[in-house]
């Protein structure tokens, strides 16, 4: 694992700056190209497939392009062709002509300043939703909330792993459906895993219950429409039909069959792991307070693995012996005084871990515990104590005035859920505000905050050119002739077969493309339904992009983040390939309970 860590990726990353300038110039020539002679409308259809496919391609293999590159620059091309598809015979053209300047500023006035139409567009609130609920979330996760239930859950079972692990990633599963999955997933991992390594789990186990988390938040998240992308995107194109009615009835089913898979194959791995909560480490002890001292003095929060890794100048060929003791459940202070780590360089991981003012306390506390002198480590840990109960009514404040973020979040929900037309992303702000309130004055910890939420939402920029590519894709009626297409599929299949045909679909296609992409595209041709077939259609691929966004490494951006997470602190030689080879067999077993559930809900409503 040592030398997995230090391996070179050798990835070439391709400019992205000559990449959109060969954009500009291709979409250049397509316009005038469309000026001369006359494009095909299936031309909107190539580009578009083209360029999701180029997301999948230039993620997997060496050459790399960033992907907000690939999609901003085919989005130039694929509107230089609709343009000339969509110009001689426009509203807009013909209003020019007979209004004037009038007929433009009605036309930017709907599409470009009003949110109705900027939901036309590019989805406009639900990206507007993510955005705050990312801030909602990292405000949130600044009180350590998580942390706090879980280790308190951690006593309760007497140290036990697996009925631990259960009632977290249960937790977790049930915010994701309201919440933010990314930072969701992302506070999930760190726990875990710090749960994992006092109990001495062996790698593997941590790495398969990290990629397992990917169902968590998204399967098993997918009972509500909030905490995911792709379901609010379902939700918006399938309006008024998709209510919460609609995912409670319909999804709920599903993402609790789905949590019961997880929790039997976790357990499996899990069974008899025990934490001796009677000699948890001081830090371990106090875990949540001692993050929230990380965020107030240095607005950082690192697990100790991941610590010593932003630290490997100061630690030198120490650096894998001391990562490898973390990994088997070692407080970091214990762990730098056996590899002999000079007291003025502990001191200073131990400050830059914790805080100033209780490095020489804490390597006092490590060495006494090292040498077994345990009537000396007791006297050095009072002052240490003091400091962090001092936080814990800081940080118990904070998390008050989350909780209370809750309200208007919730309520503005309800308001949507009632009034289509008043705005989501209202609810998000207005959890944020309040929550954001809490760790106003905390200045470190504040800019953490920010910057988490930042550093998500990112993340999601690159949807917004495939958003308006794939309207602009509407607009040459190609999902009109798709629902031609599934309508002439439930008379040849059954509406049984064809759903599930639409999951396994879904599936496949999140597996190599982003499921935000394939939940706006696939759920377009479903408008003309029948009702129950809508819904059973809905259903179905929803369940497939949030299966086959966990498939692989680049399905869906809580696979992303876990598998960042996997090559940074557990196997830095994990390849794409292990991670299929990993997932495949739960996958299969969410594909055994899709089976029957869809084939259920035909019987139920068709018979």
């Amino acid at each position: 694992m040592e030398n997995a860590k230090g391996n070179a990726n050798n990835l070439v990353e391709i400019s992205s700056k000559k990449f959109l300038l060969g954009c500009l110039i291709l979409a250049v020539g397509v316009y005038f190209l469309g000026r001369q002679v006359a494009l095909p409308p299936g031309l909107v259809a190539a580009e578009v497939f083209l360029t999701v496919i180029s997301l999948f391609v230039f993620g997997s293999i060496r050459y790399r392009i960033d992907k907000n590159a690939v999609t901003y620059g085919a989005g130039l091309v694929i509107f230089a062709t609709f343009w000339n598809l969509w110009w001689p015979n426009s509203h807009l053209r013909r209003g020019l002509q007979a209004e004037g300047v009038s007929a433009l500023t009605a036309f930017l006035k709907h599409w470009l300043l009003s949110l109705h139409g900027l939901n036309e567009l590019i989805h406009a609130d639900t990206m507007l939703f993510i955005l705050g609920l990312t801030l909602f979330v990292a405000a949130i996760a600044q009180t350590r909330l998580l942390e706090t239930i879980s280790f308190s859950v951690l006593q309760k079972n007497r140290g036990k792993v697996a009925p631990t692990i259960a009632i977290l990633t249960a937790i977790v599963a049930f915010a994701s459906g309201i919440l933010d999955g990314v930072s969701m997933i992302g506070l999930m991992i760190r726990v875990m895993v710090l749960i994992l390594f006092l109990a001495k789990v062996k790698d593997e186990a941590v790495l398969y219950a990290v990629m397992v988390s990917t169902i968590v938040t998204t399967v098993c998240g997918m009972w509500l429409a909030y905490g995911e992308p792709p379901n609010l995107i379902m939700k918006a194109n399938l309006h008024p039909h998709l209510d919460n009615a609609f995912f409670l009835r319909y999804c709920l089913p599903v993402a609790v069959g789905s949590y019961l898979i997880v929790y039997f194959n976790v357990r499996k791995r899990l069974k008899g792991k025990v934490v001796d909560t009677q000699k948890l480490d001081i830090l371990d002890l106090h875990t949540a307070d001692v993050r929230f001292l990380q965020a107030l003095r240095h607005g950082q929060v690192l697990i100790a693995a991941e610590f010593v890794d932003f630290h490997k100048d100061v630690l030198g060929d120490k650096h894998p012996a001391v990562d490898r003791r973390l990994h088997e459940g070692e407080p970091l202070g214990a762990a730098l005084i056996r590899e002999g780590i000079p007291a003025e360089a502990r001191k200073k991981l131990l400050g830059l871990y914790v805080a100033e003012n209780l490095a020489e306390d804490l390597d006092l506390h490590y060495q006494h515990e090292v040498a077994g002198h345990h009537d000396s480590k007791d006297a050095s840990a009072r002052h240490i104590q003091g400091v962090l109960r001092s936080m814990r009514r800081q940080r118990v404040r904070t998390q008050w005035i989350g909780a209370l973020a809750f309200i208007p979040f919730v309520a503005f929900l309800v308001w949507h859920a009632i009034d289509h037309d008043f705005p989501l992303f209202y609810a998000s702000f207005a959890g944020f505000a309040v929550a954001f309130a809490g760790i106003y004055r905390l200045t470190r910890m504040r800019r953490l905050a920010l910057h988490d939420a930042k550093h998500e939402y990112i993340e999601y920029l690159f949807l917004l050119p495939l958003f308006f590519s794939i309207t602009l894709l509407q607009k040459t009626g190609f999902f009109a002739q798709l629902s031609e297409l599934l309508h002439a599929g439930i008379n040849s299949l059954g509406v049984a077969a064809l759903a599930y045909l639409q999951f396994t679909g879904a599936a496949f296609l999140s597996a190599i493309l982003d499921n935000n992409i394939v939940a706006d595209f696939a759920s377009r041709a479903l408008h003309g339904l029948e009702l129950g077939t809508l819904y059973l259609f809905a259903m179905a691929q929803i369940a497939g992009y949030a299966a086959g966004g966990c498939w692989t490494h680049i399905g869906s951006a809580q696979s992303v983040v876990a598998y960042a997470f996997i090559r940074r602190e557990v196997d830095g030689g994990f390849t794409p390939f292990a991670w299929i080879k990993a997932m495949t067999p739960i996958i299969i077993e969410i594909f055994i309970l899709m089976t029957a559930v869809i084939y259920g809900e035909a019987w139920l409503s068709h018979g």
